[in-house]
Formats: C-alpha cells, sequence, structure tokens
C-alpha cells in the first residue's frame, strides 16, 4: 500500500510538472543537452528567481537534476519519471483504441445494412 501511495505521488508530481507550458518547454531544452538555469530562462519573460521556482517543480518530480558550481547551476533531464506517466496514459490508450475499433464496427456493419436498402 505505501508503494501505491508513493507511486500515486510520484505521478501527481509529473503531471502537476508537465502541466505548465513552461515547464514542458524547458524539458525541450534539457532534451538537447544540460543548460544553466539562466540558460533556461532567457527564452521566456520572466527573472531567474521565477525560471528557479519552474525548476524546482521539475526537480520535486523528479524529470530534473541540479548540480551547483559555486554560483553556477547546471540543470539536466532525468526522463525516467516520465515514463511511468507514459504507461498510466498507455492503459487508457488502449481503453479508447477499443472503444474507437467498436465504433468502427458498429459504422461499418451500419453502412453495409445501407448498402443493402
Amino acid at each position: 500500500m505505501f508503494n501505491r501511495m508513493v507511486e500515486q505521488h510520484s505521478l501527481d508530481a509529473v503531471f502537476h510538472a508537465l502541466a505548465d507550458g513552461t515547464r514542458r518547454a524547458m524539458l525541450e531544452r534539457l532534451s538537447q543537452g544540460p543548460h544553466s538555469v539562466g540558460d533556461l530562462a532567457a527564452p521566456f519573460d520572466m527573472s531567474l528567481a521565477a525560471a528557479s521556482k519552474h525548476i524546482q517543480v521539475l526537480e520535486r518530480a523528479g524529470l530534473v537534476r541540479r548540480e551547483i558550481e559555486g554560483r553556477s547551476h547546471k540543470c539536466s533531464l532525468e526522463a525516467a519519471p516520465m515514463h511511468a506517466g507514459a504507461e498510466w496514459l498507455r492503459h487508457y490508450e488502449r481503453f479508447w483504441n477499443q472503444r474507437l475499433d467498436a465504433l468502427e464496427r458498429l459504422l461499418r456493419q451500419d453502412s453495409k445494412k445501407r448498402k443493402r436498402k
């Protein structure tokens, strides 16, 4: 039960982090390699403090690792936590594929009936 609660909390944190377009854009940049906080903030009209808050949300979700060297903060992508989100979505993808396949069968049956008339 405890593991299930931890998994749910982790999944909540990942989806919360991904719910914001700025954070998704930051992750996209990080997929190309490590960047400083300043680099991640540059494309947006925001302060370094605001960018750091976005990065903290990504860190809490386990999506970003920050290394501090003196005054420089380098951020790297940690994509593994997204796997749990993808798996959760895949379950619903199968559900909707089954529903859409059933709808397609019904529409084809209806089309055949109309052609016979």
